[in-house]
């Protein structure tokens, strides 16, 4: 296949894609204005962050395939895709460490102030008293999970070595496997999210965007949040009422955690600020959850099986079933 790679993608796997015969062509500072002039005759195109919108679907007249090196595809028209027949899949469950590590990271860093101390003591400042102020501690407290996938589990994992209290919410239809790994992890199951966020100390996210989840941590589970309770997002920005979250920010009711943000840049790097990356009571990353060298080696090695998949007639990660030949993935 002719592959167009327009992200960053591990050398490894684009070596393991030229070896089985495919043609690879690299542009990583591509966008989602500027891809539909690249697609070009390409078949199959790899992307991470850069948008595939219905411009760029239309555009890739040789186009089949479409490979989110990651899980979530929210940044590709997939409902363009299915109605031109070009199959979406994701590389889903590699980089759940690299995301709960980053979970962890921005609970500490809010509990202990740990980037203020930075900023204090870069500016010259020396202030254990001042610092010593205000930490909680992960020991005991309560952490609830909206989202018991892959990297919800992962972040239940590690709070349980925290010494944490976990808490998820009670959703019907999940696989044996989770439910085994629920009762083993010792997660209690509450009926609603307001009344997940009034029971704990934190509230992490890790559910993919889309219509189901639009906004779903409101303004009525924002005002549920303890006072000083922390909100940690390392999912999709859409899933919270910024809006809320911002006015909880402002009147000094909650902390956050935020590696994703409505209005980010789509590049990687970019001139930019926001009321939320910019306030106070908010440590912000740079939508960097999967971004560790352990977590792009295994996405790069999925994108190679994803490939490989397609190619000999047993698909997997399909997005969009629809867009196989009688709907169905292997």
């Amino acid at each position: 296949m002719r592959i167009l790679v327009a992200d960053s993608l591990e050398s490894s796997a684009v070596a393991a894609l030229e070896a089985t015969g495919h043609t690879c062509t690299i542009n990583p500072d591509l966008s989602g204005d500027t891809l539909p002039d690249h697609i070009g005759d390409h078949e199959a195109l790899i992307v991470r962050s850069t948008k595939v919108t219905a411009s760029t679907i239309a555009a890739g007249k040789a186009l089949t395939l479409v490979v989110r090196a990651g899980a979530g595809t929210n940044t590709i028209d997939v409902a363009a895709a299915t109605e031109a027949g070009v199959v979406v899949t994701n590389v889903p469950g590699r980089n759940a460490a690299a995301v709960a590590e980053l979970a962890f990271g921005l609970m500490l860093a809010i509990d202990r102030r740990i980037p203020d101390g930075v900023i204090e003591m870069r500016a010259g400042h020396w202030d254990k008293k001042g610092m010593s102020k205000g930490a909680r501690g992960l020991a005991d407290a309560s952490l609830g999970i909206v989202g018991l996938g892959s990297i919800g589990l992962a972040v239940a994992q590690r709070a349980k070595a925290f010494g944490m209290k976990v808490s998820a919410l009670q959703r019907p239809g999940r696989s044996p496997e989770s439910q085994a790994r629920i009762t083993d992890l010792g997660i209690d199951l509450l009926d609603s999210l307001p009344n997940l966020a009034a029971a704990v100390d934190i509230l992490s996210l890790h559910i993919p965007a889309g219509p189901s989840t639009a906004g779903i941590v409101d303004r009525e589970t924002v005002e549920a949040m303890r006072p000083g309770a922390i909100l940690i997002n390392t999912s999709r920005a859409d899933v919270v009422d910024s809006e809320a979250l911002l006015v909880a920010l402002n009147e000094g009711r909650v902390r956050a955690g935020l590696d994703v943000f409505p209005d980010e840049p789509g590049s990687g790097k970019a001139d930019w600020t926001s009321p939320l990356s910019t306030h106070p009571a908010v440590v912000g990353t740079h939508h960097i959850g999967a971004s560790t060298e352990q977590a792009q080696l295994a996405v790069a090695e999925g994108v190679v099986d994803v490939v490989a998949g397609f190619v000999t007639g047993t698909p997997i990660h399909v997005v969009n079933p629809a867009a196989l030949p009688g709907g169905t993935t292997g």
